[in-house]
């Protein structure tokens, strides 16, 4: 089994895209060691591309990375795919409009699941970015489609693109890959100056109005278009 061979310029690209993405986790200390992974799916067919389990980040080269089926079950590639690929296949699955997944566990937004608390949404950036609070899933453990069903039922009821799955750390989704892992950076500064604000004393929650506005703006007009 393998690739089709009208796909694979698609597949080594996301291999190229995904040992590159999976640098930034690292350059934004979004992990250690070995935690973490991105999944990215091939547009248009029932695949994925998703870093391999337990391999230092120093070693994803781009053939490292693993192709799965939506299923989970391995395509191409001599690794075992990561422990999250059942969630991620199922998020791929029930959600069509996203193409890239990242898991972290960074420091801050970790903290918030690990008390089983959303992150308030008391920033424009948080409004901007995220469309309100970042939300709390379920916990669920690791080895099925578990998680992924917690994310997307959280998220389903969000204009979130990042869940905190409690207890455990950061999943956050996007139209693509690099879209999933802005996301998580985003997640995590939020997480760290809301934490402070906290010490500081009782951030002020935004307006839904303003909120509802910041985000329209932010999702529709800034930048480059």
């Amino acid at each position: 089994m393998g690739v089709a061979p009208e796909l694979q310029q698609v597949v080594d690209m996301l291999r190229d895209q995904l040992s590159e993405l999976h640098a930034e986790l690292v350059c934004n200390h979004l992990v250690v060691w070995t935690a973490g992974n991105i999944a990215a799916r091939v547009p248009g067919h029932d695949l994925m591309v998703i870093k391999p389990s337990g391999v230092p980040y120093d070693e994803l080269t781009p053939d490292a990375m693993v192709v799965c089926d939506l299923n989970g079950k391995v395509v191409e590639g001599e690794r075992a795919p990561s422990s999250d690929s059942a969630a991620a296949a199922y998020i791929f699955r029930t959600m069509p409009h996203v193409g890239g997944v990242v898991h972290t566990h960074s420091t801050y937004a970790t903290a918030w699941a690990a008390r089983g608390e959303a992150i308030p949404c008391v920033l424009t950036m948080m409004a901007d970015e995220f469309g309100g609070e970042i939300p709390i899933g379920p916990f669920a453990l690791i080895g099925d489609d578990s998680i992924g069903r917690g994310v997307v039922e959280t998220l389903r009821a969000s204009r979130s693109t990042a869940v905190l799955m409690r207890q455990h750390g950061v999943f956050s989704v996007g139209r693509d890959a690099r879209a999933a892992v802005k996301s998580a950076v985003m997640c995590e500064d939020v997480a760290r100056t809301v934490h402070i604000a906290r010490q500081l004393g009782q951030p002020i929650a935004l307006q839904q109005n303003d909120i509802d506005s910041l985000y329209d703006r932010y999702q529709n007009v800034y930048g480059q278009r």
